[in-house]
């Protein structure tokens, strides 16, 4: 699984690095609609994962999009507030689980909430359960799943967790027509946002290139590259100009 970046605000993931834990407060279905309307208005596909999350009773959220072209379970992270390290450590086998999952069993699992256990040596945030919640829902052609955590004592409601889909869906149809938009206006790609995303992230071009699995030097040409397209001289620039129109 690639660990990729959508083209949305800074406060998720992308970031897969350490976040603070959405706050446990009780939302209303009315207040939660009429503030995923607000943030629609800005396209930061994050902001409104962290509504939902909060929404549901959990307190992070990692969405990964499904590679459905070649099958390899897990395609890349769009959005997350998972500690890094433990994405990575749960990258392969969230990916193989997918993987021996049939089509049939895929599509009846859509806005079903599955739960799964974490391994014993996963680092969890303290206060966290090691149970972690499931959700899968389609956009298009394109299926995605949305994980969350949440804290020993919590229970999630059913009711809810089906209502967090398909606004979870409603969230991405919107942040990927502005990042159409985005694509369409600034020409960078994947692997662009990619590095940059990292970059924000505060990797190393040697990190990133062990996060990727290629070599440092292509790392380094795709920075570049980036610097060049957005006219920025250092990556701290890149950053900026980056965050500034909503790529990462």
């Amino acid at each position: 699984m690639n660990l990729e970046q959508s083209k949305e605000d800074g406060g998720g993931k992308g970031r897969t690095s350490p976040a603070t834990a959405a706050p446990r407060v009780s939302v209303s279905r009315e207040a939660l609609l009429r503030d995923l309307a607000t943030v629609s208005q800005t396209g930061h596909m994050s902001a409104g994962l962290h509504l939902l999350t909060r929404y549901v009773g959990a307190s992070h959220f990692l969405l990964a999009r499904y590679d459905l072209v070649q099958e390899h379970g897990l395609d890349f992270v769009v959005s997350s507030n998972w500690p890094f390290d433990l994405v990575r450590r749960l990258e392969s086998e969230i990916a193989a689980t997918y993987s021996r999952t049939t089509e049939l069993e895929k599509c009846l699992s859509v806005l079903q909430p599955k739960f799964g256990l974490l391994p014993d040596d996963a680092d969890v945030p303290d206060g966290t359960s090691r149970q972690y919640c499931s959700l899968t829902f389609s956009v298009g052609r394109t299926r995605f799943s949305l994980m969350l955590l949440f804290d020993e004592d919590i229970v999630l409601s059913p009711e809810r967790l089906r209502e967090v889909g398909l606004l979870a869906g409603y969230c991405v149809s919107l942040t990927n027509g502005a990042s159409q938009k985005v694509d369409r206006e600034f020409d960078l790609t994947e692997r662009e946002i990619e590095c940059l995303f990292w970059i924000a992230e505060g990797k190393t071009s040697d990190e990133i290139a062990t996060i990727l699995g290629i070599s440092r030097n292509t790392i380094n040409n795709y920075i570049t590259s980036v610097m060049r397209k957005t006219a920025t001289k250092t990556r701290s620039e890149a950053i900026a100009y980056a965050v500034r129109n909503n790529l990462v």
